[in-house]
Formats: structure tokens, sequence, C-alpha cells
């Protein structure tokens, strides 16, 4: 088995409210949403008397077939497409999570992770809650339906004052959808609208993780929900309230540099605005003599355009990816050098040979995939090899819905940037700065990002994460 070299997406959220195909929408959605997570999809509907769910491991296209969808018809719909960061790999722990409480039908999914999970389940089950999976987002159902608030809306705010750390979410009740983000604002989550059909009485209005999930099912973007907001959709319209008071910000810096497409709009900036001025400012900063930029695809691709574009160097596709590996593949009894890498890449060798070669990726993880794919493009004839990183050394793992490595397993934390170049086998390697990282994506410009993975500074307390997620568990 393969030990994957990169950071784990978290998971991907949307909800449709007042749609006649609203599963439909729901299952465009998380397709345009499947580079978050590709473990298991699910998705819950309510007509306004039924609720279904459909969930199951696997992707998205493969769960949803036209048969399926034509079981859970509705015109309300939450989806979520997940990457296990708290609770075992396993359907018990798909979203959304369906309950019936004494609060009605609740459907619930969750991108993040919430780092005092652990003792609220403790407090919550010497209580009598008996839980049905393990993953943290079943403690925030459980706190809705102990909360003495009367009203949904006031008992989701009072259980949401409760938990800390990282949440984006959307909820489904009989009529309604309802949205909400931490008081930090994390994870992003965003809020667009169809226009009413012919024949239908209202606008359609729609929450996604992520702004490509709009473009796909033609809905206009808004506004983001606001860190401790909570917006409920219904039959009277769309309110909206704060539950917590404001908290200094701290949106994830890595979903401009990875995880988001970058046809999306993150915490109201453009990510493929974002990764090119990485590149660009990774140029300024590590600048190299050489005669070809090349990315490592995908991740690499748009902060390589920024990088040639600053540098005056040819921007080539060096490294082919195969875009239809599957989770499955039968290797030769014979072991193949580097066979994990090349059933991804391959060199394109008339580009590559007689090169000196700049190198462009997102980060280097635990840097075996790193010194494969130098090792690679050397055998393919280039005569330097310079490694270029679009953002600073990874030296703590992230408590907040992404799996990251331990510490003992990232390579930036336990060897100097000299030790990682020779340990890959460049002729150099270079990272962009934190305040370059910063500068490209936009911080001081209304935003406030989280980079407690290259600082090892938390906004919040992980002690508790610590407890319940040992440093080698998923999360």
């Amino acid at each position: 088995m393969l030990i994957p070299d990169k950071f784990h997406d978290e998971c991907g959220v949307v909800a449709i409210f007042a749609h006649p195909e609203a599963e439909k929408l729901a299952y465009l959605g998380l397709h345009a949403l499947q580079h978050r997570g590709q473990e298991s999809a699910g998705i819950a509907t309510s007509d306004g008397m039924t609720s279904r769910v459909h969930k199951a491991m696997g992707l998205v296209a493969d769960i949803f077939t036209e048969d399926v969808l034509s079981k859970i018809p509705g015109t309300l719909a939450i989806g979520h497409t997940r990457y296990s960061t708290a609770g075992d790999s396993a359907l018990l722990n798909a979203q959304p999570i369906l309950v019936q409480s004494n609060k009605g039908t609740i459907a619930l999914a969750h991108n993040g992770n919430l780092v005092n999970a652990h003792s609220l389940r403790a407090r919550l089950e010497s209580q009598g809650s008996i839980f049905q999976t393990n993953s943290d987002t079943e403690v925030i159902v459980h706190l809705i339906a102990l909360s003495r608030e009367q009203t949904l809306p006031e008992a989701i705010a009072d259980a949401l004052r409760q938990v800390d750390g990282a949440f984006s979410l959307v909820m489904m009740s009989a009529d309604r959808i309802i949205a909400a983000r931490d008081p930090r604002g994390f994870r992003p989550l965003a809020i667009g609208r169809i226009a009413a059909l012919e024949g239908q009485s209202r606008d359609t209005i729609v929450f996604a993780s992520e702004t490509c999930a709009f473009d796909l099912i033609g809905a206009t973007y808004e506004r983001d929900v606001k860190p401790g907001e909570l917006v409920v959709t219904g039959p009277e319209g769309v309110s909206s309230m704060f539950y917590s008071s404001a908290l200094p910000q701290s949106s994830c810096i890595f979903e401009h540099v990875y995880f988001s497409r970058p046809d999306s709009t993150i915490f109201g900036r453009a990510v493929q605005t974002s990764r090119e001025q990485l590149g660009r400012q990774l140029a300024r900063e590590a600048p190299v003599e050489a005669d070809v930029v090349v990315p490592v695809p995908d991740s690499g691709v748009t902060a390589a355009v920024g990088y040639a574009a600053e540098s005056g160097i040819p921007f080539r596709f060096g490294l082919i990816r195969n875009h239809y590996v599957g989770r499955t593949f039968i290797e030769p009894s014979q072991s193949v050098r580097d066979f994990g890498v090349k059933l991804k890449l391959n060199p394109v060798r008339a580009l590559l040979e007689g090169k000196r070669v700049v190198l462009i990726d997102d980060s280097i993880v635990r840097g075996t995939t790193s010194r494969k794919i130098v090792r690679m493009i050397r055998n393919a004839g280039a005569k330097e090899v310079h490694m270029r990183i679009s953002c600073p050394p990874t030296i703590s793992p992230c408590y907040y819905g992404v799996d990251t490595p331990s510490k003992n397993q990232l390579i930036a934390a336990n060897k100097s940037v000299e030790e990682i170049r020779q340990y890959i086998g460049a002729d150099s390697l270079a990272y962009l700065s934190l305040g370059g990282l910063k500068r490209a994506c936009g911080e001081g410009e209304g935003i406030s990002y989280c980079s407690a993975c290259y600082t090892g500074k938390y906004p919040t307390s992980v002690v508790d994460v610590e407890e319940i997620l040992p440093a080698t568990a998923p999360r």
C-alpha cells in the first residue's frame, strides 16, 4: 500500500433550499467539490413532510446513480463529501447525519474538526447520550437535542456556543436550511442564489464550501457566511443571527495554497489570484538561473505559472499526470522502483533532457514523493533540478480539519532546508517565506489567516484533540 505524501483534503458541504430537483443540484454541487474528499459521500433531502438520506463509501458519481437519486426526491437537500479528519474511514461516519429528536428531524453535514469533542462526548455519555458514530460531528447533534432552547435555530446557537474548533455546517429540518461557521472562520462557506424558474414562487438559496459548485448549478455567489453567523433559510425568507461574539479571524491559509480549486473564490478572494501571486513572490525570493519551469501536477501548476511569469523562464508541462489512477491497482511482482509515482506521473524527456529545471510544488510533507520526482526528472536527462515550494516549511500538524502527519513524520519539523535538499536530491531547494505567503494571499486586506502548520502556534488549545486523536490516527 502506498503511503500518501500529500495533505489530505478535509470535506465539502453543499445545501439547496427551494428547488424542485434539490437532490440533483446537491449531487452536482458535490461533484464539483469531489476534490475535498473522496472516501464517502451522502445527500439528505426533505419534501416538507418526509426526510430521506443516502450515503455510501466511494466517489460521488459512483454513489449517486439516477436510480438512487430518484429514491430521495426533495425540495431541500444537504450533501457532504468526506475525507476522515475525525473518526474512522467507515460508512457509519459518512455524512450527513440524519436523526429524529425532540426538535424534529435534523440532518447535519460538517467540514472541520472540533478540538473539544472528547471532553464534550465524555460529558454527554455520562448524561446518558448514546452515540452511533465515532465522528466529532455527532457531538453537535446531541448538544442540539439536549438544548433547553425552544426553537431549532436557538438550540443550534446554544450548541455551537459549547463547541470549539473549526466548523462550517449545513443543517436541514423539514422545511429549513440552516448554515453556520465557527467564530474564527477557519473553513469556507459561501451563499449563492438561483433566480426563480418559471412557475416557481421564490429564488433557490444555496450554500457550498466553494464557489466552483455554484458555477456548475447556475447559482450566483452573493457572500460568505460570516464567522460566528447562523443563517436560517425557510418559508419566511432568509434571516441571520450571530450566536457568538467576534474572535480573532483564523481562516485556513492552506485553502489558498492547495485545497480549494483555482476557479473558486475563498474567503472573498480568488484562489487563482493567490496562487499566481505565490509563484511570483517565490520567484522574487528564490530566483535561479534555469531553462524551464515545470510544475508538479496538479498542485504546483498555478504557482508555476506565476513563477514563470515573474522570472521570465518558460513554463512547460514536463510532467504528465495520469488522471485515471484508481484506489487499487495491480503491481508487478518484481518490484519496480518508484512504482507509485510512475503510476501517476511521467516525465516528458524531450522537454527535460539537458535542461536546468525549476520544479514547483505547493508543499513537501514527508519528502518521499519529492525525492522520487526529482530522481525521475534526473533520469529523464535534466542537467539540474531546483526545487521551489510555494509555502513555508510545514512543521506542525493541523487540528482544524486537515489530515496532516504527526510531527515526527513531517520532514521539515526534523530536518533543516539543506538536509531536506540533500534528502530529495535537488541541486537547490527554497521555500516561500511566511511573510511572502501572507502577502500573496492578501492578509491585511480584510482577512487574517491561521498559519499554525508553519509556526506551531495554534489559535485554540489542542490538548483535547491530542487526547482523542493520537498523532498517528487519521483526523
